[in-house]
């Protein structure tokens, strides 16, 4: 498809050690378009994190090929990979991945300052208005509730207007409550910023929220589970 954000073509996934080869992922099969949100969902064990790291690049598949904004990732090296994420990708997990040593403005400063951004902290300031800690700028994240570290981490990966965000498992760690508004204000920034969502989740509400779920058991897409 020519407005395929995201194109994952036949993508296998085994590792092996003394006690012999294990598939993780067998031929899994589909395309993304912009602004498009898909749920991937399926039991522990599947393959889900999996795939969503080879969508990153940060893990690497047996066979198959991954295309990121018409870039066949595997076909780069590492730097270029990474340079790719930096312009192209944002991430959000469930253990928030915030440096302790840095606040909460210098957190979602981080990725404009390493792109070179003249104006990466009226940037941060302003994304981190917008998740709603504007009161929270100087904040270390150990003094920060789990939902609002999850904001910074939302600000964070939206702070550069990625064509593709990929969050495993965002509301993993927090309350249901809480959980509840930080997926309504993923989805709202992903309205916003016409991004295409992709994540990994349990909970069934959120994947009944999403343009497209995406089933995988025992490393494989189940066809009649993807809905278009």
């Amino acid at each position: 498809m020519s407005d395929s954000i995201i194109s994952v073509e036949h993508v296998f996934k085994a590792v092996t050690d003394s006690t012999g080869t294990l598939e993780i992922l067998r031929d899994i099969d589909f395309a993304l378009n912009t602004r498009e949100t898909a749920a991937i969902v399926g039991a522990s064990g599947s393959g889900k994190s999996t795939l969503l790291s080879i969508i990153a690049g940060l893990d690497t598949p047996t066979g198959g090929t991954v295309r990121v904004a018409g870039q066949d990732i595997f076909a780069l090296d590492e730097d270029a990979r990474a340079a790719l994420r930096a312009r192209q990708v944002g991430f959000v997990f469930q253990s928030f991945q915030l440096l302790g040593n840095l606040t909460a403005l210098e957190n979602v400063m981080l990725p404009l300052e390493l792109d070179g951004r003249k104006d990466a902290r009226s940037a941060a300031t302003e994304m981190l208005s917008r998740v709603g800690l504007s009161q929270r700028l100087n904040s270390y994240p150990k003094v920060l509730s789990g939902g609002e570290q999850q904001r910074v981490a939302l600000a964070r990966a939206f702070v550069v207007k990625p064509a593709v965000l990929l969050a495993d498992e965002p509301t993993g760690s927090l309350d249901f409550a809480t959980g509840e508004k930080i997926m309504e204000l993923m989805f709202d920034l992903n309205r916003e910023q016409g991004t295409t969502l992709v994540l990994v989740t349990h909970d069934r509400s959120i994947a009944a929220r999403c343009d497209r779920r995406i089933l995988i058991e025992a490393g494989k897409v189940v066809p009649e589970a993807v809905a278009a």
